[in-house]
Order: structure tokens, then sequence, then C-alpha cells
């Protein structure tokens, strides 16, 4: 340890200028360095970029290593100073064993996750430090890098008046620079959705999420093409349970339509993926307990994380076309607002008797459900924040998916276990249609007649009675809404999950013909 602080404190004397006063002209000039080591028998092996560095220092940065404590574990670091020129503040992070893959029991890639948990862990220490540009290893897997690195640096602190380090980063050295371009694309979707999420309702109305997407489509005009239905237009389409979820609010319903022509045949059928958009949900007259209200600011997270999966996908240029609906509304009391054992008129005429004005994202998804097969896609896929049963089973650990298609199914497990964002399949048993078929006054009701039990396979079979395509998924997200230490890449707060799975599922699509 002698040895560290002597060799520290030289290089210290040599480059007086590396200071941390925040007070120094050159601060933002500050760089640093995240590398990889492996767990090998109780001692460390460097990655490619590692031990490159390494021999660049004559052997320092593994002699460092071997003084400075036990070799080191998978999501350890240390950090040293002044071992180079070029990088005052070097990172080092553990990567576990580099033989690690897929695991069946857990549903994903450990070695992919370990790299993104370790990349993120360097990169946030190196924020700490105030450090605002920092190169990274690839760590072997250059996408997984580059996710760990966004996704770990993102801070929603727009509206603070003391904000973290803005930190840019980018691949150390001539790796695989497609792989880590394709990285930064995912984890900036998944960030876009984050951002929605988070911000404030009276900040992201309807109106002004419409307009954010529109903004951030832009640069995609010749390939996207971005419809803002009004009230009017919802009305010419009798979204009855739609406008049923809307006329509490003094804000202005908007449904999001978006079409995205990334093949190069104009006939190919769509992708179409259907995103719940309550920019804030109260509950309406079945009003929610005041406690933990706030975070229903992220009910849009369907939408969210369908309109960020085509800015996505657009960035990277998929060979695919997709739509994406989002209706977008506010669920708020007032004395327009629907009542509970009201009966409203879905799209496809299907009457529904609304017992719980509180289950209102089933109401809005149906008439987008019914819109969107008009476009006869190839497969549909719906996206919600639905049920806090939905949390109540799974946890944060998975996206629950309900699905009518075997195929379906199976193309998003296997996205998902690159993504490391997970899903895990759900029944959609006839024992669930008939507790939602069973109504007093209508064909259907929102809450079915079992109570709590169920309650996100009921919600689940109501929204199968609008669906008539064979290849249909509803990915119930409430459960993975918000992360408090369970992802060690993302910080605290709106997750943006499963953006990265669906990005990764449409790439497969797309590529797949």
């Amino acid at each position: 340890m002698l040895l560290v602080r002597r060799a520290v404190r030289t290089a210290v004397r040599s480059n007086p200028c590396r200071s941390f006063s925040g007070s120094q002209p050159h601060l933002d000039q500050r760089k640093g360095l995240v590398l990889g080591v492996f767990e090998k028998e109780g001692s460390v092996h460097l990655t490619e970029a590692a031990a490159g560095f390494d021999q660049s220092l004559s052997g320092k940065l593994s002699e460092l290593l071997e003084i400075s404590g036990p070799a080191l574990k998978k999501g350890k670091s240390r950090i040293f100073y002044g071992i180079h020129k070029d990088f005052p503040c070097v990172a080092v992070v553990g990567l576990g064993k580099n033989d690690a893959g897929v695991c069946g029991a857990e549903n994903w890639d450990i070695g992919k996750e370990n790299i993104r948990q370790a990349v993120s862990a360097g990169c946030r220490l190196l924020q700490d430090l105030e450090v605002n540009h920092v190169e990274v290893d690839s760590c072997g897997d250059a996408q997984s890098a580059a996710e760990g690195a966004v996704l770990g640096l993102f801070q929603y602190d727009q509206l603070k008046s003391k904000k973290k380090t803005k930190v840019t980063t980018r691949l150390h050295g001539s790796g695989d620079s497609p792989g880590w371009e394709k990285g930064v694309a995912y984890a900036d979707g998944q960030n876009l959705a984050r951002f929605l999420m988070e911000a404030p309702a009276n900040h992201i109305t309807p109106t002004a999420f419409a307009r954010t997407i529109e903004e951030k489509l832009a640069a995609h005009a010749e390939r996207v093409t971005v419809n803002k239905r009004s009230q009017a237009w919802i009305e010419e389409q009798q979204m009855g349970a739609f406008l049923s979820v809307s006329k509490g609010s003094e804000e202005p319903p908007v449904f999001l339509e978006l079409h995205y022509k990334g093949s190069p045949d104009s006939q190919q059928p769509p992708l179409l993926l259907v995103g719940k958009g309550i920019t804030f949900d109260s509950g309406g007259i079945s009003l929610k307990p005041s406690a933990s209200m706030d975070a229903m600011r992220a009910d849009m997270g369907g939408a969210a994380t369908v309109c960020a999966s085509i800015v996505t996908a657009a960035t990277l240029k998929l060979p695919l076309n997709i739509i994406g609906l989002a209706p977008l509304c506010e669920n708020m009391p007032s004395g327009k607002a629907t009542k509970p054992g009201d009966v409203v008129t879905a799209k496809n005429g299907k009457t529904i008797q609304v017992d719980n004005t509180d289950a209102e994202g089933r109401l809005v998804l149906a008439d987008a459900l019914c819109y969107g097969h008009t476009f006869n896609p190839r497969a549909i896929v719906n996206v919600a924040t639905l049920t806090g049963a939905m949390n109540v089973a799974l946890g944060s650990a998975a996206t629950g998916v309900f699905t009518n298609s075997d195929w379906l199914w199976q193309q998003l497990h296997k996205a998902s276990v690159v993504t490391g964002d997970r899903v895990w399949r759900m029944p959609l048993f006839e024992h669930y249609t008939k507790q939602v078929t069973d109504s007093q006054l209508a064909d259907l009701n929102n809450i079915g007649k079992s109570g709590r039990g169920g309650g996100a396979c009921t919600a689940a079979a109501f929204l199968r009675e609008f669906v008539t395509s064979p290849h249909w998924a509803h990915l119930d997200i409430a459960g993975v809404m918000s992360n408090s230490d369970e992802v060690p890449y993302l910080r605290n707060g709106m997750s943006g999950r499963p953006t990265r799975t669906l990005v990764e599922f449409a790439a497969n699509l797309a590529h797949s013909g």
C-alpha cells in the first residue's frame, strides 16, 4: 500500500495540473479510463485492452493491482491516479469469470450482464470525481460495455440547480466500433423512455409527450411519419373506451400514430407496437391512495418504451416496417369523469361496464388495438404498466408476457436473454376470460368478478377480447416500471424497461425476413 501511495504522490508532483478543484479552468478537459479484469483462480486476468494499456506502462498496472489489495471480484472496482499522462484517473473493474455465458436458470447472458454492471460502476466512479471524458474498454463485448456506460450515467436532473457532471464516453482503442455504436443507440433509447417516465406530469402532458417524440424523430423524416390525432379524430373513430378515460381531465387527449418505413418492400406487413399512454393516473373517481401517487406520472411507460423503441429503430435504420400507437391522456376525477357502473362502447362495438375507473389502461388499449388491426400487422405487441397484480406476481425481475402465439413468445424471450431485460410467460386461460365476460350490464366488465385474485391475468383476458391477430402479445410492465437497486446499472428512478428488449426483438425480426 505504501508503494501505491508513493507512486501516486510522485505522479501528482510530476503532473501538478491534475487537480480535483472545480475552480481549475482545465477541469473540462479531464479524462478517465475504465478497464476490465476477469477473475482467474485467485488472481486477475486482464482484458485485451487492459493488457495493452499495462504493456504501455511496462507492467505498472499489473503491479498496482497486485499490491493494492485482493484480486478484484465481480462488480468491485479500484481507481488509480496519475499512472498515465493521458488519463489522470483509471478505474479498473471486476468482470467475473471470462467464460460466463447464457444461464438457463437466470434466463440471461451472465457475461453480458457482468460487463454492463462493471462498466457502469467504473463510469459512475469517474463521474463522482468530476471526470467528464471517459474512454471505455470493450471488455470483449463492445455493445454491452456501451450499454453499461450510457445507462449507468443517466440521471434525470433537468429541474435541479445542482447537476451531476456530464460525461461523454467513447470506446477505448480500435475495437468493435459498430458494436459500441449499436450499444449507445440501445441505451439512448432506454434513456429516452426513462426521461419521459421520470419527468413530472405537468411537464409531460399528452401534448408535450407527442411533441417530444415528434422532435426526436425529426432527423428521420424520410423514413418516419408522425400523426398527432386530435380529440375530434378520436371521436370520429368512435373510440368510446379511450374517451371515457380522458373526459375527466382538462388536458386534451392525443392519439399518437407513428409509421416507420424501414423495409425496402413498402408492402411488407408492419410490426405493430401499442403503448398505454396515461401521462398521469389519479385513478379517476376510483381515486388512488395519495401515498406514492406521484409515481403515476410514469403510467405512460408503455407509450414511452414503444415510442423510444421506434426512435431507436429509426436511428439504427432497421430494415422493417413498424407502426406505433400511443393513446395519450390523463385519468382524473371531475364532474365530467366516468363514474363506477357507467357503460361505454369500444371501437369494435363491444360494451364495457366500468366498475373501477382505476382500471383505465385496458380501456385506452382496447380502442388502440381495434384500430391497429386495420393495418394488417404481422404481429402485435402492446406494452402497459397495467396492473399492480403483476408487480405482486413477478416483482421487478421480469416483464410479464401474455400471448396467443408460441412463435411470438420465443422471439421475445430470445431477445430478452441478450439484453438482460427479462420476460416471463403468464397464462391466458379461458378461466380468466369467463371472469371479464360475466357482466351485469354490458358485454364486458373492466375488472372481472374475481376481485383482486389473478388481476394481471384478467386484465390480459380483457385485452384479448379486442384482438383477432394470431400473433399478439401483451407485456405488463408494472413490476419493472421503476428501479431501486435491482438493476445495478440503472440508478434509482423510472427504468425505461423493456425498451432494449423491444428493439432487439424488432432487430431480430428485421434480419430474419
